[in-house]
């Protein structure tokens, strides 16, 4: 059920990341590095990538699930294992190491068969040097965005942009303390706060969808070669 103050402002993912390269105009064609966190952040990501002529990858980045309330986090997980807990509730939640330590081996095994999946024998796009756009569809806790910023920044990049957008203005606060930038859309202000309430559609996102991004990005930004030559070695 939507929240009765909040009017939808973007059609879909797609729509609201051609949304968000409005506010990064100054990026269009200048070697710009979009990495969208799957699976939900993809499609944004496709759609801000295309609209500035940026390089697309992503950056896996998983909440670490509460036990017994999965819908619920206490930190996320990167790919390159980088990881970011909620230390106050850990605490409040009396979470035991053995809890923790177990959820924490279920996500990365998750990481890893996600990782098999979306790049198989690719190596990630190289970093360094090169302003990177990090975009999710939304900001919850924003945990996950802060494990994939703090990942990002030991590829040594120019500058680390949070890119979302929407997001509760408290997160975004505390992301821009973290990212050298963040740009959204719009904030939310109101107590409850849901981002699938700013999308008129809203659906879940599967790993054939972010195989499908990746693949349409690939077609439409370099049409005569499907392997990107700017690659890690």
């Amino acid at each position: 059920m939507r929240h009765p103050n909040i009017e939808p402002i973007f059609e879909n993912r797609f729509d609201a990341g051609r949304q968000l390269a409005s506010h990064l105009v100054e990026f269009y064609d200048k070697n710009a590095l979009v990495l969208g966190i799957p699976n939900g952040g993809m499609a944004v990501a496709l759609g801000a990538a295309l609209a500035l002529k940026a390089d697309l990858d992503l950056v896996i980045s998983r909440k670490i699930p509460l036990p017994l309330s999965p819908e619920g986090g206490f930190g996320s997980i990167t790919d390159d294992g980088t990881m970011i807990l909620n230390e106050d509730l850990v605490k409040k939640t009396g979470l035991t190491q053995q809890q923790i330590d177990y959820q924490v081996g279920q996500v990365r095994k998750d990481i890893r068969a996600r990782s098999l999946l979306y790049r198989k024998d690719k190596r990630p796009i190289v970093v360094a040097g090169r302003s990177v756009i990090l975009v999710d569809d939304g900001l919850a806790s924003g945990y996950t965005m802060r494990a994939a910023i703090a990942s990002v920044r030991q590829r040594k990049p120019d500058k680390v942009i949070a890119a979302v957008p929407v997001g509760p203005e408290s997160v975004v606060e505390e992301i821009s303390r973290l990212a050298d930038r963040v740009v959204t859309c719009a904030v939310g202000k109101e107590g409850v706060f849901y981002v699938s309430d700013y999308y008129r559609s809203w659906c879940d996102v599967s790993d054939e969808d972010v195989l499908i991004y990746l693949k349409e990005w690939r077609m439409r930004r370099y049409p005569t070669n499907l392997d990107n030559p700017k690659r890690e070695f």
